[in-house]
């Protein structure tokens, strides 16, 4: 890697660094994952987020690994629909399918030889009963056996462990108040804990890669989406059918977490190198994030805080020439007549509306979006909120002044007019070597 590239990129992954320390993520993982011959990098990867700071939960499936265990014994699986039945055989199956994977996961988070990524890591695991669990009982007739679902999870049993800078390892087994034993679904063991926990983030690693699926309308990738949206995008047949039984598990378990409370959970598909660091230290990351909060992108009024933000955004829009500059001092002195977009905490857009009182005109001055996020419907939301704002105002005509995007104004209802239909104030003002276009809206 080129040396600017890496120190860009580092730089760039900061403000995540400190955002996700001493948070509580829950991971899930399906048995297929453990099967990848690249899964010893992903118990690097979360050596890694526990480096970081991260508090971190482990639940991990098993579903091929009891299939490997049920062909050893020459027994034939059970389903009703994706849920295994099963019966006292397939139960010792489970066992040992559930003993070697877990020993397997326990000895990779045990690695420390300085040659590899967990040099020096010195990794604490923990696991315990903290999974009380029912049986499912008979559900369209059929009888699920020693098949169970959570009842409830052990969480302060868990958050001692967190706090103890361990990491807690859950498998998908539950055990009732009478000493059984209960095969339950990965998904649903991370659901009751994440919920349990509060845990700033849920995480699915799936074999499907939902960075690549498509929005309703088929075009563009769905990125970050309310909880609403995303059960409509994940229910869609061409979505559905390309899910393995374990994926859909997770799936379901996924937005029930986001029903049940869970304000940040991803979908990362396991395939690319790398996944899950992506997803949480880039500004776009590399799956799907729901949320069920309304903070993730918001526009709302700028405050004081703000500033930096907005100063690092139209900048460079300031010396190519599309903006007047503005000095820090300034504009904090105009920061209450600011807008702001803000995704995940970073100002991503901005616009300002200055009042005319006098002349009831408003100028809709300073639109910025980040090179990141054009052509997708921000400058509307701004220019919306804009609009409402001046409205309440009594403000019945917008202004603007623009020497590169006269079109978009136009597009929006704006039409081209003259010094004359400017306030007196604003005219007198008017900078004849930038010769900016001037447009005007009726509202």
């Amino acid at each position: 890697m080129n040396p600017d590239d890496f120190v860009a990129a580092l730089r760039g992954a900061a403000p995540y660094v400190h955002a996700h320390n001493d948070r509580v993520f829950v991971v899930a993982f399906g048995g297929e994952t453990a099967l990848r011959p690249d899964f010893e990098r992903f118990i690097y990867d979360l050596a890694l987020l526990h480096s970081l700071g991260v508090k971190l939960v482990l639940v991990h499936g098993v579903r091929p690994q009891i299939e490997v265990q049920l062909a050893a014994h020459g027994l034939a699986a059970q389903f009703s629909g994706d849920l295994r039945i099963t019966d006292a055989a397939t139960m010792d199956c489970v066992k040992a399918a559930v003993g070697i994977l877990r020993m397997d996961i326990e000895a990779r988070l045990s690695t420390g030889l300085a040659s590899t990524p967990m040099g020096g890591a010195r990794l604490k695991v923990a696991g315990g009963n903290w999974i009380t669990a029912r049986p499912v009982g008979v559900r369209d007739g059929v009888d699920h056996l020693l098949t169970g679902e959570v009842r409830r999870a052990d969480i302060a049993s868990i958050r001692n462990v967190l706090d103890e800078s361990r990491i807690a390892l859950l498998s998908p087994i539950g055990y009732s108040p009478t000493g059984e034993i209960f095969n339950l679904r990965a998904g649903d063991v991370a659901q009751a804990v994440a919920i349990g926990l509060k845990a700033d983030k849920l995480m699915f690693l799936l074999n499907a890669d939902p960075d690549s699926w498509q929005l309703a309308d088929g075009t563009g990738d769905a990125g970050q989406l309310p909880l609403g949206e995303a059960e409509h995008l994940v229910a869609s047949a061409a979505i559905q059918a390309s899910l393995s039984a374990e994926d859909r598990a997770l799936l379901q378990s996924a937005l029930a977490a986001g029903r049940g409370g869970v304000e940040r959970v991803h979908l990362i598909g396991a395939e690319p190198t790398g996944a899950l660091l992506r997803e949480l230290y880039t500004r776009d990351g590399c799956g799907l994030m729901f949320y069920a909060d309304e903070n993730y992108e918001a526009v709302r009024e700028a405050s004081i805080e703000d500033v930096g933000g907005i100063l690092a955004l139209i900048q460079p829009m300031e010396a190519s020439g599309e903006l007047v500059p503005r000095s820090r001092e300034q504009l904090e002195i105009e920061i209450s007549l600011f807008d702001v977009m803000v995704r995940d905490g970073t100002v991503i857009a901005c616009s300002a509306l200055i009042p005319f009182q006098a002349e009831s005109m408003a100028e809709f001055s300073c639109v910025a979006v980040h090179p990141d996020y054009r052509n997708e419907g921000r400058a509307e939301a701004l220019l919306k909120r804009a609009e409402e704002s001046a409205v309440k105002l009594g403000i019945q005509r917008l202004f603007a002044l623009t020497t590169h995007t006269p079109h978009w104004f136009i597009e929006h209802g704006f039409v081209a007019s003259t010094l004359d239909d400017l306030p007196a104030s604003k005219a007198r003002m008017y900078n004849w070597q930038r010769k900016s276009m001037v447009l005007v809206k009726t509202l």
